[in-house]
């Protein structure tokens, strides 16, 4: 997958699994993790789908209407990439912190519905439901933070809390922060997320 690794000043401090919205690249939230974790590594990786040639992490069918399939198979193929690229790099894979935005944000939360021990701990920003009808795996020890807008018009409210209350009931520790905007990540969720991480990892 392509993809960036910059190593962090920290050596003991969890590496960032950076995960990109529709039409985005490993480029685009290397600012944003800099403001939440400075002094992380940083693994940012490429979705490997193109929607009308914006990269995407898993195919969808329609606007909130994912194809299972491809979401099962490309959550498997960035799980064994992290885990991959964990020996390639030299960092712990038990301590992996996915950011992830939009698309990117539902891929890490399919990560934890799929795959056991696959984060350590997330920021989903603006994400929804990636699956109904799975066990997901135990998530004593996981941490997540989830940053919603009321008034998000591609992700309903409710979609959000039934996320929220899916992680809670495989035991994940939850932190939610809503802003009254749509679906653009704006600057307060930002903050709040690093004030999150700084409690959470530090």
């Amino acid at each position: 997958m392509k993809h960036i690794y910059t190593k962090g000043k920290k050596q003991d401090a969890p590496t960032l699994l950076l995960l990109h919205g529709t039409g985005g690249n490993e480029h685009d939230l290397l600012a944003l993790a800099n403001m939440i974790a400075p002094d992380s590594s940083i693994l940012s990786v490429r979705g490997n789908v193109l929607e009308n040639g914006m990269p995407r992490f898993f195919r969808r069918l329609a606007e909130g209407l994912f194809d299972e399939e491809d979401l099962v198979f490309r959550t498997k193929e960035l799980t064994e990439f992290v885990n991959e690229s964990a020996k390639t790099y030299g960092f712990d894979r038990d301590r992996v912190v996915a950011i992830g935005y939009s698309n990117g944000a539902n891929i890490a939360a399919s990560m934890m519905y799929h795959h056991e021990n696959a984060l350590n701990g997330a920021i989903l920003f603006h994400a929804m439901v990636p699956r109904r009808g799975v066990e997901i795996p135990d998530l004593t020890g996981t941490s997540v933070f989830i940053g919603a807008g009321k008034r998000d018009p591609l992700i309903p409210l409710n979609e959000t809390k039934e996320l929220i209350k899916d992680l809670e009931k495989a035991n994940a520790t939850m932190n939610e922060y809503w802003v009254d905007g749509g679906h653009q990540l704006v600057r307060e969720e930002v903050e709040k997320a690093k004030e999150w991480f700084e409690a959470t990892y530090s």
